[in-house]
Parts: structure tokens; C-alpha cells; sequence
């Protein structure tokens, strides 16, 4: 991608406990962006939460069982975000899917030189 260029940011709303065919979903949703060659995809974990039935998911001490709410940011060019949106319509079924345009200002990864 290149710096300063016009992108999409792709989020993805789910529950932890989503599952795509038996595997966390967050994983495949990760997972499939790397094998589309998309810029890169980041899973953040909320501590709180409720969708459209309205039940609060909360990670409070003391649950065992959780469904906390997981946000997965995508940003790449809207060629690239389009390819994984055929994917995101099979594979979330209870979800969120927004989209909007970013500027990309810095797009960089050092490598180590060992």
C-alpha cells in the first residue's frame, strides 16, 4: 500500500465464541486476509459489549464462560478489501460489518537485519 494513499477501513464485529467451521472465527477471518494478500488484520478484545439482541457480553472476573466482544480492523485499498467480502458474507452469520475510507498516512515494516 502506498503512503498517503486514499483506503478502507473493514471492521468486523463478532462474538469471541463465532466459530467458522469448527475453528474461532477471528482466526479464519485473520487467517484468510493473509492468504489474500491483504496489508494486515488486527483482533482487539473488548471488555464490554451488547449487539442487536441486546445482551451485555462482558469479561468481569469471575465467568467462566465468555463471549467477549472481538473487533477485527482491516485497512488495505478498496481493491484488495474487496476481495474478502464474498468470504465475510458466508463466514459471519451473527455479526457486524462496517466499511468507511481512511487515509493511509504510514505504512511501514522494518525488517531486522541479522
Amino acid at each position: 500500500m502506498k503512503l498517503h494513499e486514499q483506503g478502507q477501513l473493514l471492521r468486523i464485529f463478532i462474538g469471541e465464541s463465532a466459530k467458522y467451521k469448527g475453528k474461532p472465527l477471528y482466526e479464519v477471518i485473520v487467517h484468510k486476509a493473509k492468504e489474500l494478500e491483504l496489508a494486515g488484520a488486527t483482533v482487539v478484545r473488548g471488555i464490554s459489549g451488547f449487539g442487536p439482541r441486546s445482551k451485555i457480553h462482558t469479561t468481569k472476573f469471575l465467568r467462566l464462560s465468555v463471549d467477549a466482544p472481538l473487533i477485527i480492523e482491516i485497512v488495505d485499498s478498496e481493491e484488495y478489501i474487496q476481495r474478502i467480502l464474498p468470504f465475510l458474507d458466508e463466514a459471519v452469520v451473527n455479526g457486524l460489518i462496517t466499511l468507511e475510507k481512511v487515509q493511509v498516512i504510514k505504512y511501514e515494516s522494518r525488517q531486522s537485519e541479522e
